[in-house]
């Protein structure tokens, strides 16, 4: 399962108070907790406003449906309107890592891992040709090679 650092902005007008964005963040992370996830720490009353964003560390694959159950948590907790924020993925340099970045470009391949002489791994990914007339193979292949950590082959059909 993947891991992602989802973000939403919880007072970004600032109308809460010191002590109510603590309040609300104690709330967040115990129901976090309960739930399974990680408030990561942030002294939310100390941020300008327009930064006042929390961070949870959730599994899942989905973003829309992660970002939806972090903002339904934030509304109970803080009370406010919470804004989506951005979401990423944590790195493990997984397989399952390599198919996230595809997914997040639209595409599905097939990914065959092998060890390599050099010491680390060798992915082949092979796509389908038309999903390349759409997104520039070196695109692809640098966010593979960032999220795995290996050597990539991108082999097209």
């Amino acid at each position: 399962m993947r891991t992602a650092v989802v973000r939403v902005g919880v007072d970004l007008a600032g109308a809460l108070t010191p002590d109510q964005l603590a309040a609300g963040a104690a709330e967040l992370g115990r129901a976090a907790g309960a739930a399974g996830l990680e408030l990561l720490e942030n002294n939310l009353a100390a941020m300008p406003p327009s930064r006042r964003e929390i961070e949870l560390l959730m599994t899942g694959a989905d973003p829309d449906q992660l970002r939806d159950i972090a903002i339904g948590m934030c509304a109970t907790a803080f009370g406010t309107e919470p804004v989506p924020g951005v979401v990423t993925f944590v790195s493990h340099g997984t397989d399952e890592d390599a198919a996230g970045v595809l997914a997040g470009f639209g595409v599905t391949g097939d990914i065959d891992r092998r060890p390599g002489d050099q010491g680390w791994d060798i992915i082949t990914v092979t796509l389908r040709r038309e999903d390349l007339t759409r997104i520039p193979e070196s695109r692809i292949h640098t966010a593979l090679e960032s999220a795995t950590n290996a050597e990539i082959h991108i082999r097209t059909v």
